[in-house]
């Protein structure tokens, strides 16, 4: 089983991410994550899906966004150098006591703090899923009170 980003070119109508996530859910296919925004065309939006199967999946589910009316291109970025990007909001617990330790974590990853409460820190951090991942695990010795991700966006480099 390998991981696939698949971009998807859609109309931006009503009712187009229900059909794109239904047909994920009626064929068994899991959606790991997906981000949704206006592309550089107007009327058009792009998906990004990142979804686990092997390659036999992977030519099924791209015939299957073909059959969907809204959908103008599918692209399976994974197959081609890309750059992912997914960004992450994580509200951990912070005494002021703790507030250099956390800090020395949030400089390590070249992340940002963007808010400060009493007994906690708001710290944002942009980067690819593993990063993020790491990113949880040094923070979470200090108890993550909330967190929120976006999931991936990504796009081929250079070029193409």
């Amino acid at each position: 089983m390998m991981k696939h980003t698949i971009a998807v070119l859609v109309n931006d109508q009503p009712g187009v991410l229900q059909r794109v996530s239904g047909l994920f859910g009626r064929r068994g296919y899991n959606i790991e994550s997906i981000t949704v925004g206006q592309s550089e065309e107007e009327g058009l939006s792009r998906m990004v899906i990142v979804t686990w199967g092997d390659a036999s999946t992977l030519e099924q589910i791209e015939k299957q966004l073909y059959k969907l009316i809204d959908v103008i291109k599918v692209v399976d970025l994974s197959s081609k150098p890309m750059v992912a990007r997914e960004l992450a909001l994580i509200k951990v617990k912070a005494e002021p006591s703790e507030r250099p330790e956390i800090m020395g974590v949030v400089e390590t990853f070249r992340a940002a703090v963007v808010d400060i409460g009493s007994t906690s820190l708001l710290v944002q951090v942009v980067g690819d899923t593993e990063k993020i991942d790491a990113m949880i695990e040094l923070l979470k010795p200090y108890g993550i009170k909330e967190l929120s991700r976006t999931g991936v966006t990504a796009m081929i480099r250079g070029n193409a």
